[in-house]
């Protein structure tokens, strides 16, 4: 029937019940924008990744490869910002005669600590928004269900005879917020399991990262 369609049952739903949906809609439009642009994030990560892999292992000079690192280095992500932190720390310290080599090794291995947070925290941004969309969308939904079904049941109180007719279109609207809350939490919560997956996967690159790089530096400290 057309009196029991989506939108009309949408446009004569509650107020609170009618909050609830946009609530729901406003969150679900902010969580898949933020599913595609993290999916952006994470997939130029590991293609940055891949490509500052081939230049490292591929035997070029290391002091070549921070030349041109840190000729952009407001720009860089990643493994490059990484590598062209330890390794300005590295130089910097080793012009110091004063300095212990082990001191230098430290210093460098605490430059690329401090870039690897970073890297860190812009791979994790807006992935806590994601699990909290995914945790409470449902129970904001059933919120706005048991709402509408709490006002069905007092506006049949209030009539002498009733009839499936004036029931059903209370109860259909309050479960349109249910349906609304499960729209919001289903993408959220898949996209948050894949995405904390894959920033896993990369921060454990990282971390290999800089245990490889520390072992270069440390020949090199006493050499």
């Amino acid at each position: 029937m057309p009196e029991l369609s989506i939108f009309h049952l949408i446009l004569n739903a509650s107020f609170v019940v009618q909050l609830v949906m946009l609530l729901l809609l406003v969150v679900s439009l902010i969580s898949w924008t933020l599913i595609f642009l993290k999916s952006t994030v994470i997939k130029k990560a590991r293609i940055s990744a891949d490509r500052f892999e081939r230049k490292f292992w591929s035997g070029a000079d290391l002091g070549e490869l921070y030349k041109r690192l840190s000729s952009r280095r407001n720009r860089l992500t990643g493994m490059e910002m990484i590598f062209e932190a330890g390794f300005r720390e590295f130089a910097q310290l080793r012009k110091n005669a004063n300095v212990e080599p082990m001191a230098i090794l430290q210093g460098a291995q605490r430059a690329m600590r401090v870039a690897l947070n970073r890297e860190i925290d812009n791979l994790e941004m807006n992935l806590s928004f994601l699990a909290t969309v995914g945790s409470t969308s449902p129970y904001v939904g059933l919120f706005g269900t048991v709402w509408g079904i709490m006002n069905s049941f007092m506006a049949l109180g209030a009539v002498k005879q009733a009839t499936i007719s004036s029931v059903a279109p209370g109860i259909a609207e309050a479960l349109i917020a249910t349906a609304m809350g499960l729209f919001a939490a289903i993408p959220a919560v898949i996209a948050y399991n894949r995405y904390s997956n894959d920033v896993e996967r990369i921060i454990s690159r990282y971390d290999i990262f800089v245990e490889e790089f520390s072992t270069i530096l440390q020949r090199q400290v006493h050499a």
